[in-house]
């Protein structure tokens, strides 16, 4: 299922950019757009994992660096029947994320204010929910994603910067209405890419992540933290086309914004959770 969401969403990548390049650039711009595609499709599935580890800034941890994180990551690997990822350091609020097109080919990123602010049942159940990602396959999906919506946020920069410099009458050139339609709508299709990302993903991970640890509540109460952590200080300038990737995201929602949730709310998630633990709720 996953080879196939990964096909669709390369495939509308390389429509997307076809038909910019054609609103922008006419005949020329269409065949640039299909040349960025391409190489775009080739990068996305060989390399988007790397891209976005370097859009984060992160940093591999060594063994030497963090012994008790890796001795718990190789303990959840064992538990799950996983190959042991490769572990990276990234700067920001508490959170994590994980990347790779394939179990083998994997990475999961924990902020440095998350190893402080959670407890070790908590971490292990964040570190889990990753590690099902893992597991599914989700990850492609994810980073795939992720890098599209980044490259179209990025033509409809450079839509805005250059959609004045043609005439409108020029047959080979761009028509500066189509031009604004695709200035407009580039977003809008960067942000339903994210949407295909199914939230029902996040429910999976928490789901599997419980059943790795034994102990739903660790990742509930951990939920409960980052969700209680973005509400006092939420990002407010970074790259929302990376949303999807961490297990909270780290963006306030509000207003029309939360009509593209990129997970599940929070509390639900937590109800679930609790449901699989027995525990009741007051």
């Amino acid at each position: 299922m996953n080879a196939l969401k990964t096909t669709i969403l390369l495939a509308t990548l390389t429509a997307l950019f076809i038909w910019i390049g054609h609103a922008l650039g006419g005949q020329a711009g269409m065949i640039y757009g299909l040349i960025f595609a391409g190489l775009m499709n080739f990068g996305t599935y060989w390399f988007s994992d790397k891209i976005v580890l370097a859009l984060h800034g992160a940093k591999e941890l060594k063994e030497s660096e963090a012994p008790k994180l890796y001795e718990m990551v190789r303990y959840l690997c064992s538990r799950g029947q996983l190959p042991m990822p490769k572990l990276y350091i990234v700067q920001g609020p508490p959170n994590a994320f994980a990347t790779g097109r394939n179990p083998s080919h994997a990475a999961v990123a924990v902020t440095d204010s998350l190893l402080e602010a959670l407890k070790p049942e908590e971490l292990q159940g964040v570190l889990a929910h990753e590690l099902t990602h893992i597991k599914h396959r989700d990850t492609l999906i994810m980073t795939v994603a992720a890098t599209i919506a980044g490259a179209l946020s990025m033509v409809a920069r450079m839509a805005m910067w250059g959609m004045g410099g043609h005439r409108s009458n020029d047959r080979e050139g761009s028509n500066p209405l189509v031009g604004l339609i695709a200035l407009i709508v580039a977003p809008i299709a960067a942000m339903l890419i994210q949407m295909a990302i199914s939230r029902t993903r996040e429910y999976m991970a928490d789901e599997g992540g419980a059943t790795m640890t034994s102990n739903p509540m660790g990742l509930a109460n951990a939920l409960m933290q980052l969700e209680s952590w973005k509400m006092r200080s939420p990002i407010r300038d970074g790259n929302q086309a990376l949303a999807h990737l961490y297990i909270v995201n780290p963006f306030k929602m509000e207003g029309l914004a939360s009509l593209f949730r990129t997970h599940p709310l929070t509390k639900d998630r937590v109800k679930r959770l609790e449901d699989l633990a027995g525990r009741p709720r007051p």
